[in-house]
């Protein structure tokens, strides 16, 4: 009896995952080995697919592990970096679970040995934890984890703390998980870690485009192109007093 409530289930799954995959427009993606490169084509956040028609979501072309191992994301706020971050680690994770992924079929995920993520404000008054002392914990337990096969997604990184030691201690992390053979995307405003995406081997900037006309983002990301905050502009964009902007 056990064995055939198994069998029901797992074709209830297959039927789950692709009923899911028809309503959200994916499909299976290329499996490769875990050295090979990760290639998304046309990939989208299913939670944007959920709220918004597809014409106003704009695709995510990305390549991580062929010609670089590491990828510094900068750009405005509320461009679009922190959902690059979370579209690329789910899509993953779905993909090593055997799942459909909302990306174009010619896509290849490789087979990874985990996938760790420190975004968002880890602070906590219950666990005694600031908001850079959440970040360390986290980044701790991703730099024990960190080796070949491994994908880490850093947000926000070297934030919480004075900029310049901020920026020094992110350096050093991106450096100890190049050197253990991971692969990283890192969203940054620090410009010492724009730098150093610029002349570090094994590593590539790409940053959020931005309409200078409209002071709005685009949410594409543009491989190669260093990028500004733009935090005046989107200040003003988001209302604050044009009196604080302009001084």
């Amino acid at each position: 009896v056990a064995r055939v409530d198994a069998m029901i289930a797992e074709v209830d799954l297959m039927f789950a995952a692709a009923a899911w995959a028809e309503a959200r427009g994916g499909g299976w993606p290329v499996l490769v080995a875990e050295d090979e490169a990760l290639v998304l084509v046309r990939a989208r956040h299913p939670q944007l697919l959920a709220e918004l028609p597809p014409e106003a979501i704009v695709d995510l072309d990305l390549e991580l592990g062929g010609a670089y191992d590491l990828l510094v994301v900068t750009g405005p706020n509320t461009g679009g970096k922190t959902v690059v971050l979370k579209t690329v680690g789910l899509l993953c994770c779905l993909a090593r679970d055997g799942l459909p992924v909302t990306a174009a079929e010619r896509s290849r995920v490789p087979l990874l040995r985990t996938v760790g993520a420190d975004i968002g404000d880890a602070q906590s008054i219950e666990n005694s934890l600031s908001t850079f002392s959440g970040h360390v914990q986290r980044i701790r337990s991703l730099l024990a984890a960190a080796g070949p096969g491994a994908l880490v997604l850093l947000d926000e990184l070297g934030t919480g703390t004075d900029p310049e030691e901020g920026a020094a201690l992110g350096q050093a992390l991106l450096e100890a998980l190049l050197a253990r053979g991971a692969r990283v995307i890192a969203n940054t405003h620090l410009g010492a870690l724009k730098t150093f995406s610029l002349r570090t081997p094994r590593t590539e900037n790409a940053s959020m485009e931005f309409d200078p006309a409209s002071r709005s983002p685009r949410f594409r990301l543009l491989g190669g192109v260093p990028g500004a905050s733009h935090a005046a502009d989107v200040a003003q964009r988001l209302g604050l007093d044009p009196a604080v902007v302009e001084r």
